[in-house]
């Protein structure tokens, strides 16, 4: 694209996935994280997520690192969790981002904060809790190219509440992108039918049930963030100044 006679290059897609930092008691959870990674390298889009180098965040992670290279890779994880999402065979003692700090407080985080390395991870930014890694992170996807998104691969607590506020945000009209459920070996089941009985006994308007959509493989999660449609019944709402 040209602007002026100045050439810019188009926006990158990127997609946050959502997924545990444990790999599961079935391999096939791993080996989805894995599907996932070499169809979006396929795709040439780039991954935006919590920054753990351990179950199924690490595994996404290097394999698409191991693919796209260090770029294609964003991790962006509060300090307070730095020790115990980490893979510790895989650290370095330089921090690759972060919120500035005092050039003294930067080199002391520095000697005590074992970051992953970015030739396997990534690019890791180190933030100051969970509000500003979520904020981040959508913030990236929403500044993305065509097709940017996030995707929910299986996962606890933590997965759970990133998952949810992301499309109560939808809801709210604070971002219009898709949300996928990535749902292997009927891990998400249980949700998508709290989600129609929510319909059914009317906390969840019918045309919102399709704020999250179901897919069962990664080719079909990415596709179907590239179709995403808004629901008609989101708040029409202004977050300008939010």
């Amino acid at each position: 694209m040209s602007t002026n006679g100045v050439t810019s290059s188009p926006k990158r897609t990127k997609i946050c996935v959502y997924c545990g930092a444990s790999a599961g008691n079935n391999p096939i959870y791993l080996e989805a994280a894995r599907q996932l990674a070499r169809t979006m390298a396929a795709n040439n889009i780039d991954l935006v997520y919590g920054g753990g180098t351990v179950g199924l965040m690490g595994e996404i992670a290097k394999t698409l690192v191991s693919l796209s290279g260090p770029d294609s890779v964003h991790g962006i994880i509060p300090e307070a969790l730095v020790r115990y999402e980490r893979d510790p065979h895989y650290t370095s003692t330089q921090v690759s981002g972060g919120q500035k700090d005092s050039a003294a407080d930067e080199e002391a985080k520095a000697k005590q904060l074992p970051v992953p390395d970015e030739n396997v991870f990534g690019r890791t930014t180190i933030v100051k809790d969970m509000h500003t890694r979520k904020m981040m992170m959508a913030q990236e996807v929403l500044a993305g190219g065509p097709g940017s998104g996030f995707i929910a691969l299986s996962g606890g607590y933590g997965t759970m509440e990133e998952l949810f506020e992301t499309v109560t945000w939808n809801q709210l009209g604070i971002h219009d992108k898709g949300i996928v459920l990535l749902n292997i070996n009927g891990f998400y089941d249980g949700i998508l039918h709290w989600i129609q009985n929510s319909i059914q006994e009317g906390f969840v308007n019918q045309a919102n049930g399709k704020i999250m959509v179901e897919a069962k493989n990664p080719e079909d999660a990415i596709k179907a963030l590239r179709e995403y449609k808004v629901s008609e019944a989101v708040f029409k709402l202004n977050w300008s100044d939010e």
